[in-house]
């Protein structure tokens, strides 16, 4: 059984749809630098109001990746 050694790094990401569209959004774009994206968690979300209404949607994940040999 192989070991692995995973980095993680903590990113934010923003919808004005939803919650899963902020995630998804922050993952494809690290996604970009980023390889071997294996998990992720969040730790905070937010949003922001205007006229009574949820404006944005602002979700804080921790992503985690595998370090290549």
């Amino acid at each position: 059984m192989s070991s692995h050694v995973y980095k993680h790094i903590e990113l934010t990401g923003s919808s004005t749809t939803s919650i899963e569209d902020a995630v998804s959004g922050a993952i494809a774009k690290a996604s970009l630098s980023v390889r071997n994206i294996h998990w992720f968690e969040v730790v905070e979300t937010r949003g922001h109001v205007e006229n009574g209404k949820v404006a944005h949607w602002q979700v804080t994940i921790k992503v985690g990746f595998t370090l290549e040999d």
